[in-house]
């Protein structure tokens, strides 16, 4: 009996058949026998695979559906390499994943990995049937493709061999993984990348060097293996799960972590699975199509990328039509897809199952692009937040904070109707640099700071100017032209024109002066990423759309800016670690786990500000209810569970996996000593950005109310006539910016979130320059929702950047000038929980569209 029955698969592609199909079984089954995979003992007897048992599993026929134009040949050579693969899984299962034999896997794969060479280095003698097979395929492919493509290739072999090691170690251990930590991990060890550059073999046309790492081009990699394993799992959860014994499948990791049935979880993986295809869709359709015509690739190549496009498709409808009749899988109820959707065959059910909302796809869709923008949603209670590290602050705050101003104001920040004096004295992003990177020199701590405020205001500026006119081709300039002001010789930039140009000049100057040269490249490319993601949100505005999950938690990284922090973290210890030691699975779930709780702690304090103020569609609660289809409570329960995991995920890291990995690696002790390092001061940048939003008013609805009434139409206008849009009906905001962590280097947080940087942009609520006098509001407790700040910077004309009159607020750990009318309030907390005040952001189109008080939806 079947463990649930098959969801209805979305399959917008037709299977075809490749004709040369009948000349490759008979060669696979004679390549195979060569190489020895029919007769490789398992250690407790009996052999890895049979002759009968090769022609049940048919990867002939899996090679003709996914690649039904190659030639014979081609044909032959692609059936070779899965026949290789799938043998060297069931080959690697036999020996290490029964034994749980760890250091006799490590062994396995080094050798095997001899087996890719370069150049003209000779590969050792092969000791098994995997060595022999990769040894043969390797000489018969890598010549006939580029430099480039051995390279990926190389690469994505490297990872699916090597991360079976964690597959192994969460049997070992009895552990199933997150679901964010097992899609992007399955992506590594799942083949499906593989496949894709087999695909480029295939079709003979490889993706242009000058675009295969750009953003189009890896999402269409990314969400076709996202969506051939998904389908995997789904077909394979049975011989996976119940038969022997592993726990990496999708179907397992959703039914454990949201506690559901079998059936429900496999639901939901299918429809993450068709989430994912409409990701590809969108990515193939119109974001291809604008890079390749933006980078000038030729048409013969444009040709080339069209061809690999629906190579990748053929795939995926071939994939599932092998799935659904291979004896290796689980598949009786199976939709075999000769029909354009696909549905059940046999008389009378097509039809039924055709147009089905889950086979047509179209349920998800309206899912995506139905939401109403400014829905009065109501304050989010918050859920409890995991926190085992202790917050620390700088003895320079102060001295930071009365920079900061002084610093801003020179950029001319307050200038463009973007922020005023008033509302970034109340960001306080010195007081967030201060948690995040407690050891800094006063120098030190100011570059941090500064990089929050411009990552801040850039984030701000994107959304206010470009996001609410729908301009993305002003966007995208204004974005091209930022990396005239990071030189890598140092040289001459051009005049800068507005706030963000020029801080980047001045902050590039500061950061990058120093560095080596290719460390100068690495940072730049941080950067540039992290401005091209506020674009993408532009993008994702302009259709819009509610982002994919998967798409959405890793885009949330740059937006946040916390890959920027983790490249700053590298680079300060540039000539020191290797740079592969970086890529390895354990720093790199290190990192992301924290950065996954760093952006999600902004989300939930940031969702009323941003749905219901804003319009926004990029928060990770929101982004759950609209794939779960769930309210708004559940969705924040959903995401607080997801912190805790990536929490406890982080700390299993850092308590085993990397002292294990120093040992295995043989680091020596000063490598040991910086990760130890940058280990700690992730958990700084955590607890930092946390205590941060607990003690910032941004968010709190009184302060969102007050913003809103008395918001300034015409704000941001200036801007807008720079690049010549016409003026946004939308204040948008983003959230907090940057972060530094123990290196001594500022890092970069979300420009727009709250990974270590406070938060970005909002609207001023009183005439730009303007610096409100009067009382603060505090609460008894103190500091929880006081403006912070020291001593304000005074300039020339008075009253703009003079400091503000009225009492001075005292909380536990500084002393805060008031910055005049009530610009703090209090949120009262859950029963048992601490009250939290944070700052408002912007939003104040919401106020011109919705004047009315908001109302909690019923959801």
């Amino acid at each position: 009996m079947q463990a649930f029955t098959l969801p209805d698969f979305y399959l917008p592609h037709p299977a075809r058949l490749n004709p040369n199909l009948e000349r490759t079984r008979d060669h696979s089954a004679a390549w195979a026998r060569k190489m020895g995979m029919l007769d490789s003992p398992k250690p407790g007897g009996g052999v890895v695979w049979t002759e009968a048992a090769l022609e049940k599993m048919d990867y002939a026929l899996m090679c003709a559906y996914t690649h039904p134009d190659c030639d014979g040949d081609a044909l032959d050579l692609i059936t070779d390499w899965y026949v290789w693969v799938f043998f060297f899984d069931d080959h690697f299962l036999e020996q290490f994943k029964y034994s749980r034999d760890l250091k006799g896997a490590k062994a396995y794969l080094d050798h095997l990995e001899l087996f890719m060479t370069a150049g003209d280095a000779s590969p050792p003698e092969p000791t098994n049937p995997a060595e022999e097979g990769l040894r043969d395929l390797w000489r018969r492919t890598v010549p006939s493709m580029s430099d480039g493509w051995r390279r990926r290739f190389t690469t994505v072999t490297h990872n699916l061999m090597v991360e079976s090691m964690w597959e192994l170690g969460n049997i070992e251990l009895g552990r199933v993984a997150n679901p964010i930590e097992y899609v992007q991990m399955r992506r590594r060890v799942g083949g499906a990348p593989w496949s894709a550059g087999l695909v480029e073999y295939a079709v003979g046309a490889e993706v242009p060097d000058a675009v295969a790492a750009l953003r189009p081009m890896q999402l269409l990699s990314d969400t076709f293996s996202d969506a051939v394993h998904l389908r995997n799992d789904l077909f394979s959860y049975q011989r996976e799960v119940e038969e022997e014994g592993e726990n990496s499948n999708a179907v397992l990791v959703f039914e454990r972590f949201l506690g559901c049935s079998t059936q429900q979880a496999a639901d939901l993986v299918n429809e993450l699975l068709t989430s994912r295809l409409h990701q590809f869709e969108n990515t193939a359709l119109v974001e291809v199509p604008a890079l390749l015509a933006e980078h000038g690739v030729p048409p013969h190549e444009q040709l080339g990328v069209a061809a690999y496009v629906k190579g990748l498709q053929d795939w995926q409808s071939g994939g599932h039509e092998w799935h659904a009749v291979s004896s290796r899988y689980m598949n009786e109820e199976a939709a075999t897809g000769t029909s354009v959707l696909g549905g059940p065959s046999g008389f009378g059910t097509s039809a039924n199952r055709m147009f089905s909302p889950a086979a047509t796809g179209l349920r998800r869709r309206r899912q995506q692009f139905t939401h109403r923008p400014f829905e009065p949603v109501g304050h989010l209670p918050l859920p409890d937040f995991p926190m085992p590290y202790a917050v620390r602050t700088s003895p320079h705050i102060d001295e930071s904070r009365r920079y900061a101003v002084g610093w801003a104001r020179d950029m001319g920040m307050f200038d463009d109707g973007v922020w005023d004096e008033r509302r970034f004295v109340g960001f306080d992003f010195a007081h967030c640099a201060a948690m995040i990177h407690a050891d800094a020199s006063r120098d030190q701590l100011n570059l941090t700071s500064d990089w929050l405020a411009w990552g801040t205001y850039g984030d701000d500026y994107f959304p206010l100017v470009f996001g609410a006119a729908r301009n993305i081709p002003a966007a995208k300039l204004c974005n091209e032209r930022l990396s005239l002001f990071m030189p890598l010789d140092g040289g001459a930039t051009p005049d800068p024109t507005n706030p963000i140009e020029r801080g980047l000049r001045d902050l590039w100057r500061r950061t990058a002066g120093p560095m080596a040269v290719g460390a100068r490249q690495e940072f730049r490319k941080a950067v540039e990423d992290m401005t091209e993601s506020w674009v993408w949100e532009v993008f994702n505005q302009a259709q819009h759309r509610v982002p994919d999950p998967v798409d959405y938690i890793e885009m949330r990284r740059r937006t946040f800016g916390s890959d920027m922090t983790m490249s700053l973290n590298r680079l300060a210890h540039w000539s020191s670690v290797p740079r592969e030691i970086y890529q390895t699975s354990v720093v790199r779930e290190m990192e992301t786990a924290a950065q996954d709780y760093a952006c999600f702690t902004n989300d939930l304090f940031s969702y009323q500000k941003e749905v219901e103020y804003e319009g926004e569609v990029h928060n990770i609660v929101l982004v759950v209810e609209n794939f779960l289809e769930v309210d708004r409570i559940t969705a924040r329960d959903v995401v607080a569970k997801l912190m805790t995991a990536r929490m406890e995920q982080f700390g299993q890291i850092v308590e085993n996996d990397l002292p294990a990995m120093f040992e295995d690696l043989d680091l020596d002790e000063e490598v040991r000593a910086i990760l130890t390092r940058h280990a700690d001061g992730l958990k700084e940048w955590m607890s930092g950005i946390l205590e941060w939003h607990r003690k910032c008013v941004r968010y709190v609805e009184a302060e969102l109310k007050r913003t809103r009434a008395s918001a300034v139409p015409d704000l941001g206008t200036s801007a807008l006539r720079v690049r010549g849009a016409s003026a946004p009906g939308v204040f948008g905001v983003g959230r907090p910016g940057l972060a530094v962590s123990g290196a001594g280097l500022p890092g970069a947080l979300r420009p727009g979130a709250p990974a270590g940087g406070p938060p970005v942009g909002a609207v001023p609520s009183t005439p730009v320059g303007a610096v409100p006098s009067g009382p603060a509001v505090t609460t008894p407790s103190a500091p929880v929702g006081a403006v912070p700040s020291g001593p304000a910077v005074t300039t020339p004309s008075a009253p703009v950047g003079a400091v503000p009159s009225g009492p001075v607020v005292t909380g536990p750990s500084t002393d805060v000038p008031s910055s005049g009318g009530p610009v703090v309030a209090t949120v009262s907390a859950p029963e048992g929980k601490r009250a939290i005040g944070v700052p408002t952001g912007l939003g104040t189109s919401a106020v011109r569209v919705r004047p009315q008080e908001p109302k909690v939806s019923a959801r």
